[in-house]
């Protein structure tokens, strides 16, 4: 069905590949996951199979990429919509229409598709991705995760033969993954559809892979193969494959249910350390109560807008040096709590402070002292024609150091140049690359708004440690995510928000092992064992009580 021929691709003003040697087949009806480390040139594949690239990016193309027998370098995008279904990282570049129904729509009108199949397919696809209530919503109202399920949808109204995705499960909570991945099964399955999928939560697709292309490094030849085989040998891997490692399981499992099946000896080794709690998890204690004046406070929030309630009778109190995860489904509230904080939204009822100040009557170089959000959509805070030049403003906004920037984004992405355009970076390294404009400010309170959508495990691993520095320096961190596995890392207290209101708070582990949707992966396999992350569970297994 798609078929790549000693592929390369080189963008102008850069000097190596940003891919190269691809030379592979995608057969009709397969899943086809395709992994590495960001920046190693995934969605630059991704965009050769729809003729985006090079038609819309630019740079050249070297080789020959066919689609159901049509050649990309002589077929433009527009020539490709009846067979190739795209969904980008960027649900909000995707849309042309103002609301749910319409936009899922118009792929169809496009086609010129019958009106009474297309009033069908709709409806299908609204109970699909659970959309039915959203049908007449403004597009712009939506959540991150609901754009990203509209996004999903529109493209599957148009039954195409191929579909390309490129992180669609990024910004949808668990629940939603699920049911998104269920419907690329069924797609796969009984339908023979084709799909392409790049994405970073490795913990949530890679079991439902037939095939894995490994891009290791940017220009570098892929490697395909059984999706066990290439995960033994992947700098990227889900925490079920790097238990399976430690424990030193062959074949490595890919799915919780498979681990499960082989972790007694393990348990029984982890239940005999006579470790107590604290000392496997290395579970910290609550930051201690701050004082009359905490970092943020929120009493009885309620902020409303005119189709709805987004937060209803909010108490929270976040403490200094402590990591806050909000925890919930799209459309909870989450995203609005971390704009109310930085004083994007009015209380309409109750009360809310950051460093005493109210956020919405403060200025924003003065409440640049305070507070700093990440949000979800990274070019809001980018407006630089280089990386240099972004860390000099940052460094200056924040009157700190020359240089602070810089060895943050070091830090989070090193090997990156000064002289790279931020449209050059992959949306991972573009929301690293915002983190680190944040941080430079150093403010007390830290908002990250989906910190992980679009990094890798390495990625992660390093933006875990720097928020663990910055909590250590006291700094208070709520971080909205839906990557239940850096919940499990770095969150002191999970806060859960339904339909507005909090339904949860308490210690980490308390939380999460209590919901199955979001329990981490190692927590599920080891149950009831309190061991939520494979560090830890490594870090048992070499505690000198644990092999003596």
């Amino acid at each position: 069905m798609i078929r790549f021929e000693q592929v390369s691709v080189t963008y102008d003003d850069t000097a190596a590949p940003a891919l190269g040697g691809v030379d592979l087949t995608v057969p009709e009806g397969e899943l086809c996951l395709l992994v590495g480390p960001s920046g190693a040139g995934k969605s630059t594949l991704l965009g050769t199979v729809s003729g985006l690239v090079p038609h819309f990016t630019g740079g050249t193309l070297h080789g020959r990429v066919t689609v159901a027998g049509r050649d990309t370098r002589t077929h433009r995008p527009r020539e490709l919509t009846d067979v190739v279904g795209t969904v980008g990282q960027d649900p909000l570049a995707h849309f042309v229409t103002d609301t749910v129904e319409d936009e899922l729509a118009y792929g169809m009108e496009s086609l010129g598709v019958a009106p009474a199949v297309m009033r069908r397919r709709v409806e299908e696809t609204l109970d699909l991705l659970g959309l039915a209530t959203l049908r007449d919503r403004p597009i712009a109202t939506l959540s991150g995760g609901q754009q990203q399920r509209v996004a999903i949808g529109s493209v599957l109204t148009t039954h195409p033969e191929v579909l390309v995705l490129d992180e669609p499960t990024s910004a949808l909570d668990p629940g939603a993954a699920e049911e998104v991945l269920a419907v690329l099964q069924r797609l796969v399955h009984d339908l023979g559809t084709t799909v392409l999928m790049a994405e970073h939560r490795l913990e949530r697709v890679v079991q439902y892979a037939d095939r894995v292309i490994l891009l290791p490094a940017p220009g570098t030849a892929p490697v395909i193969g059984d999706p066990a085989e290439i995960m033994a040998i992947s700098p990227v891997h889900p925490p079920v494959v790097a238990l399976g490692k430690l424990a030193g399981w062959s074949p490595l499992p890919l799915s919780v249910r498979d681990a499960r099946r082989r972790s007694a000896s393990l348990k029984e080794r982890l239940a005999s350390s006579g470790l107590p709690h604290e000392a496997v998890t290395g579970a910290r204690g609550l930051a201690p109560n701050s004082g009359d004046n905490p970092p943020a406070q929120a009493t009885g929030l309620t902020i409303r807008h005119t189709h709805l309630t987004a937060l209803r009778d909010v108490d929270l109190t976040v403490n200094p040096g402590e990591t806050i995860a909000l925890m919930g489904r799209n459309g909870a509230g989450k995203s609005t709590l971390l704009r109310t904080l930085v004083g994007t939204h009015r209380p309409t009822t109750g009360s809310i402070r950051v460093g005493g100040l109210k956020p919405h009557s403060t200025s924003p170089a003065e409440l640049l002292r305070h507070v700093g959000l990440v949000p979800q959509e990274p070019r809001d805070l980018l407006y630089a024609d280089t990386v240099g030049a972004e860390c000099e403003a940052a460094d200056g906004d924040a009157r700190a150091e020359p240089g602070t920037c810089r060895a943050l984004v070091d830090d989070l992405l090193p090997g990156v140049s000064d002289a790279t355009h931020p449209r050059d970076l992959s949306e991972g390294q573009r929301l690293a690359l915002a983190l680190a404009v944040v941080l430079t400010a150093r403010p007390p309170l830290i908002l990250l708004d989906e910190p992980t959508r679009g990094l890798d495990y390495a990625a992660k691993e390093r933006l875990v440690e720097i928020l663990r520095g910055l909590a250590s320096d006291g700094h208070a961190i709520v971080l909205a995510t839906h990557d239940v596995e850096l919940a499990a890392e770095l969150a002191h207290r999970v806060v859960v928000i339904a339909d507005g209101e909090i339904v949860a708070d308490g210690p980490t582990a308390e939380v999460v092992v209590a919901s199955p949707a979001f329990a981490p992966q190692v927590a599920k396999i080891l149950a009831p064992l309190p061991w939520l992350t494979v560090p830890q569970v490594q870090a048992a297994l070499e505690a000198p009580e644990a092999t003596a």
